[in-house]
């Protein structure tokens, strides 16, 4: 009885997974189908690959290896046989006695004994063979050596199959370290750019702000004077935020690490964003939020992006409201970003943290009328915590707000391999 189409096919794909057909037989296998021969002391062995089709010998001793129909192959017909097959005179065998190798149309073997050639996951490939045109008896403990040659033959194909993969890995390696290096190289190269182009105008800024501040009719009057300190401490902040940025870049993604209270850094990137939170009558609540091991200027730029996206999607006439908490989960912290606006679609979820995708402010679905920006707040979030070792998501559907959080390690000594610094207790 034949394999089943399960089993065939199965066999069709472990054959051409070991290559066993592309390449040549090789000094190893050719030395075994000739000791074979030579064990057996008869004229003829072969190794027998049995496809869906055809029975390819790949390898032979006594004459050259050539291919044939698969239902005129003798191992074909014992090919499931989980154990070595000896016939004494094939002529007088039912399986084999009207076969053409037998019957003289193709041969006229009368002894054949053979072992299955099975894979470390038990799918049979074919057999190793050994024939002659004379009868003639065994011993069990011939028909125990054929197996063990059955099993230096699957030695050899799985050799050759852990050489193949181990090449192909090394040359995905090669070409995905190539990748990164240019990858890091453009991202540090665009990092120093938009670094210089910021410098300028912020120089500008604090300089006049520094000027403000000494002017008398701004020092006299309070609320200008804390406008201009503001104004100055922003300035600063940028700066400090351009420098880590540009430090990220250039040193293969390393950071300082130190213990970061996210409660004064979110209450800080609310006072940054009052005017978006004045023109849109927001409410904006921070709960107690953990001192978590970090860059204090990267989690704030976290903090900043994260306020500023909920403060976009807001549905038309309603002040929004947005709510800053945080929940242990093992040995991490999960911090909240909760907003009531329209949403963002489960189709987006995912797409919302790639770079330059926008959405729309009145329909998070809808392609027309994004919100203002370049669709980078979201993806700098993704890659800063990513960085901290950490992960980040969303939990939304349309029309009931969006939740977006992040979690961090809890711990400093969890950072600091992410950081490239040495180990610290937490």
């Amino acid at each position: 009885m034949g394999p089943t189409t399960r089993e065939t096919s199965a066999s069709d794909r472990e054959i051409e997974r070991y290559g066993a057909l592309r390449d040549p037989a090789g000094k190893d296998l050719q030395a075994i189908v000739e000791l074979a021969a030579d064990h057996f002391g008869v004229r003829s062995a072969a190794i027998n690959l049995i496809t869906s089709d055809k029975q390819h010998q790949i390898a032979a001793a006594g004459f050259e290896p050539s291919i044939c129909a698969r239902e005129d192959s003798m191992c074909a017909v014992v090919v499931d046989e989980p154990e070595a097959v000896v016939v004494s005179d094939a002529s007088r065998d039912t399986r084999f006695a009207d076969n053409p190798f037998v019957t003289g149309v193709i041969g006229s073997i009368r002894f054949y004994a053979s072992a299955p050639l099975v894979t470390s996951d038990g799918v049979t490939l074919g057999r190793l063979c050994v024939f002659d045109d004379e009868p003639r008896e065994t011993t069990p403990e011939e028909s125990h050596a054929l197996e063990v040659l059955a099993a230096r033959v699957m030695d050899v194909l799985e050799l050759r199959l852990s050489h193949r993969e181990v090449e192909q890995s090394l040359g995905e390696l090669t070409r995905t370290r190539d990748e990164l290096r240019r990858s890091n190289e453009a991202l540090a190269h665009f990092a120093s750019q938009v670094s210089h182009d910021l410098r300028n105008p912020l120089m500008v800024i604090s300089a006049n702000a520094e000027m403000l501040a000494s002017e008398a009719g701004v020092a006299d009057q309070p609320e200008l004077a804390e406008m201009v300190r503001e104004i100055s401490d922003a300035g600063d902040r940028m700066s400090r935020l351009i420098r880590s940025v540009l430090a990220h870049a250039s040193e293969g993604g390393g950071f300082a690490v130190g213990r970061v209270p996210l409660g004064p850094v979110f209450a800080q990137a609310v006072s940054d964003l009052r005017p978006v939170v004045g023109a849109t009558a927001a409410e904006v609540v921070v709960h107690d939020l953990p001192h978590l091991p970090g860059d204090p200027d990267m989690l704030y730029a976290v903090a900043v992006n994260l306020l500023d996206n909920a403060l976009k999607f807001t549905r038309p006439g309603v002040p929004p409201r947005v709510e800053v908490r945080a929940e242990r989960r093992g040995d991490v912290w999960r911090v909240v970003v909760h907003d009531d606006g329209i949403g963002i679609p489960e189709q987006h979820a995912e797409s919302v943290f790639l770079p330059y995708v926008r959405l729309s402010a009145s329909d998070p679905d809808g392609p027309d009328d994004p919100v203002d920006g370049h669709g980078v707040g979201l993806s700098t979030v993704k890659r800063i915590v990513e960085s901290h070792g950490g992960s980040v998501g969303v939990d939304s559907r349309t029309g009931a707000g969006a939740t977006v959080w992040f979690e961090l390690p809890a711990s400093t000594a969890a950072l600091d391999e992410v950081a490239g610094v040495p180990g610290r207790d937490a």
